[in-house]
C-alpha cells in the first residue's frame, strides 16, 4: 500500500543524529501511514550503512546513497522522484526541525487545500532559538535578498523544513534549477502567482551533533541560485560562475606582478609569466571548489585537472589575443575588440575545461 506521507530528509556525516531523529519521528506520527527516505552523499562517516541496516528491520525507513552526487538541493529532488506519496515532506537531520508540527503541516494541507506549508521562523511565536547570532544575520541577509526574486510574500523563504502536496511539485518540477541548499526557495520562485501556502510557526533548536553545513561554498551556492533564476534560462550558472572567479584572477594577477615588478624583485617578462601561473592556479583551486563542487578533483585527479588547465587556458589566451586583434584590424573600436576577445577566450576556457578538466564525476580522481 502507497504510504500517505513521505518524509524526505538528505544527509551527510550525520550518523548520530539519525538513531534520536527515527525516534522522534515514529512518536509523533504514530497511527499514520509514513515513511522517511534518507538521501545521503556518500558520508565519510557512513551515515549510510547505519541507515540501511536500520532499513532491514524497518519497512518505513529506506536510503538511497548517492555515489559522486552532491548538493542539498538535487538529493531532496532525487528523495521526492523515489516516492508515489501524495504528500512530502522535507527536514534536515541535524534535530534542530521540530517534528511535533508534522502532523499539524499534514492536517492544514488537507483541510485547507493548500499547496505548500512552510515551517517558519519568523512568524507569530517561531524563532531562531538554536542559531549563532551570526548565522541568524545571514539568514537575514538572505532572506531579504531573497525578496527580490519572490512573488509571495513568505516570511522565511529559507526555511529548510515544510511540506507540500506532490501535485503541486509536480507542476512546477521543469521550472527548478535544483542548485544550491535551498530548494524551497527554489520552488517559491519557480511556482505561479495563485500559490496556496501557510506558515506555521516553528523554534528552531541547537543542533546536538555532526557540524553545521554553512559555509563559503553554500554562500556561494546561494548566489549562484539567485544567478540561475535572472540569466539561467540565457547564460548557464557555471559559465557565470566561472566568470566570476575568472574576474578575480585578473586582481590576483595584477597584484602578483605589482608585487615582483614594481618593487623591483624581477623583470617584467618573468614578473608577467609568474603572475599568469598564480592567477590560472588560483582560478582552478577556486572553481574546482566553487564552479564544479559536485565534481571536485581530488588526489592525482587534482594534479591532472591543473595541467590541463593551464593547457586550456593557455589557449582561451591565444584566441583571446588573435580574436580580439582580428577585429580591431576590422576597424572595431579598440574596448569592443578587447571586450570581445576576452569573452571567446572565457568561453573557450569554460568549454574545455568543462569536458577536460571536470569531465564525468569521478574520473580522474583518487
Amino acid at each position: 500500500m502507497v504510504c500517505e506521507l513521505t518524509i524526505v530528509i538528505p544527509t551527510f556525516n550525520e550518523k548520530d543524529n539519525i538513531a534520536p531523529l527515527l525516534q522522534s519521528l515514529t512518536r509523533v506520527l504514530t497511527g499514520m501511514n509514513w515513511e522517511v527516505i534518507f538521501v545521503d552523499d556518500d558520508s565519510p562517516d557512513k551515515t549510510w550503512e547505519l541507515i540501511q541496516d536500520i532499513a532491514q528491520s524497518n519497512p518505513a525507513v529506506r536510503c538511497i546513497r548517492r555515489v559522486g552526487r552532491k548538493g542539498l538541493s538535487s538529493a531532496c529532488i532525487e528523495g521526492i522522484l523515489a516516492t508515489a506519496a501524495p504528500y512530502v515532506c522535507i527536514m534536515d537531520a541535524d534535530l534542530q526541525h521540530d517534528e511535533t508540527i508534522v502532523p499539524q503541516m499534514l492536517k492544514a494541507l488537507k483541510q485547507e487545500s493548500l499547496d505548500l506549508v512552510i515551517g517558519s521562523r519568523y512568524v507569530d511565536t517561531g524563532g531562531t532559538g538554536g542559531l549563532s547570532a551570526q548565522r541568524v544575520r545571514i539568514s537575514k541577509v538572505a532572506t531579504y535578498i531573497s525578496g527580490l526574486l519572490l512573488k509571495h510574500p513568505v516570511k522565511d523563504p529559507m526555511s529548510g523544513f515544510f511540506m507540500f502536496k506532490r501535485s503541486y511539485l509536480e507542476q512546477i518540477l521543469e521550472n527548478l534549477s535544483i542548485k544550491g541548499f535551498k530548494i524551497l526557495l527554489d520552488m517559491l520562485v519557480s511556482s505561479p502567482a495563485g500559490l496556496k501556502y501557510r506558515e506555521l510557526p516553528y523554534t528552531m533548536r541547537q543542533r546536538s551533533h555532526g557540524v553545521s553545513k554553512l559555509g563559503t561554498q553554500v554562500i556561494w551556492e546561494f548566489f549562484l541560485l539567485f544567478a540561475d533564476k535572472l540569466f539561467g534560462r540565457t547564460l548557464p550558472v557555471r559559465f557565470i560562475s566561472f566568470t566570476v572567479i575568472g574576474l578575480s584572477g585578473v586582481l590576483v594577477h595584477l597584484s602578483v606582478l605589482w608585487l615582483l615588478y614594481r618593487t623591483g624583485a624581477t623583470n617584467f617578462i618573468p614578473a608577467q609569466a609568474l603572475a599568469t601561473i598564480t592567477a590560472m592556479t588560483s582560478n582552478y583551486v577556486l572553481n574546482n571548489y566553487y564552479t564544479y563542487g559536485d565534481r571536485k578533483l581530488t588526489g592525482w585527479g587534482f594534479v591532472y585537472g591543473l595541467v590541463s588547465f593551464y593547457l586550456a587556458c593557455s589557449l582561451g589566451a591565444f584566441i583571446n589575443i588573435a580574436f580580439a586583434g582580428w577585429l580591431f584590424g576590422m576597424n572595431i573600436t579598440w574596448w569592443l575588440a578587447g571586450f570581445l576577445g576576452a569573452m571567446a577566450g572565457a568561453v573557450w576556457n569554460y568549454a574545455v575545461t568543462a569536458i577536460f578538466t571536470w569531465r564525468e564525476i569521478g574520473k580522474g580522481q583518487n
